[in-house]
Order: structure tokens, then C-alpha cells, then sequence
């Protein structure tokens, strides 16, 4: 499923970790706190050396898509000389789910369901 030296399936779990960020109304206006995102969303996980510098790269580039950037994903994880990208991508998908679920008062499955059925969010969920 993951070929080498392409960054599928991370751009797909990066775009569920910024339609998640969209969806629970995160803005310039009314913005969520990054730091700590590891502590709060995934605590069995630990990052230490590169591998917190790879994370922290997901979610910044998960928040840049939901802000309508687009990061050059292959000029950047080519240096990393591995192909985990995605793994780095699923963790901020995970963080960003749990994130939205904490921040709107909802279970992640209802988070998860959805954002399968709306597709990319542009705003806050329905209620």
C-alpha cells in the first residue's frame, strides 16, 4: 500500500488530520493550542530525536492544509533517507480526531462518521 519514495498514504492521512481541525471550527479567530499535542492525544506514544521532529512536521503541515497551504510533502521527507512518513501522518490524523472530539464534546467514532460522510469540512460540525 505505501510505495517508496512517494508520500501515499500520508497526504491522505494528513488531509483527515486538517478536515478534522476544519471540522471542530478550528480558526485564525478561535485557534487550537499545538503544544502538547502529543501529551494530550497520544500519551502511549513517545517521540524522542528525529522522531518528534518528524511529528511536530505532521501536524504543522496538517494545520498549514487546513489553512489552505499546500506543503511541498515530497521535498520535505526526502531528506528523512526513510520512508515513514506515514506513519508520522496517521499519528497526526489520531491526535487531530481526538482533538476535535475533546474540543467539541463528542465521541471520535461521531467524529470519524462524521467526516466520512461530509468529505473535506470546511467549518464546524453539525450538531
Amino acid at each position: 500500500m505505501h510505495p517508496r519514495h512517494d508520500t501515499f498514504p500520508g497526504e491522505a492521512f494528513l488531509r483527515v488530520a486538517a478536515d478534522a481541525l476544519g471540522w471542530c471550527g478550528a480558526s485564525r479567530t478561535d485557534p487550537v493550542p499545538l503544544e502538547g499535542m502529543r501529551e494530550r492525544y497520544l500519551a502511549g506514544y513517545s517521540f524522542r530525536g528525529r522522531d518528534r521532529c518528524n511529528f511536530q512536521y505532521a501536524i504543522l503541515a496538517a494545520a498549514a492544509i487546513c489553512g489552505g497551504a499546500e506543503p511541498d510533502l515530497l521535498d520535505e521527507v526526502a531528506w528523512w533517507q526513510t520512508d515513514d512518513f506515514w506513519q508520522y501522518a496517521m499519528y497526526a490524523a489520531v491526535a487531530f480526531v481526538r482533538l476535535a472530539a475533546n474540543r467539541t464534546g463528542v465521541p471520535v467514532s461521531q467524529v470519524c462518521r462524521e467526516l466520512g460522510n461530509t468529505g473535506p469540512a470546511g467549518g464546524e460540525h453539525a450538531e
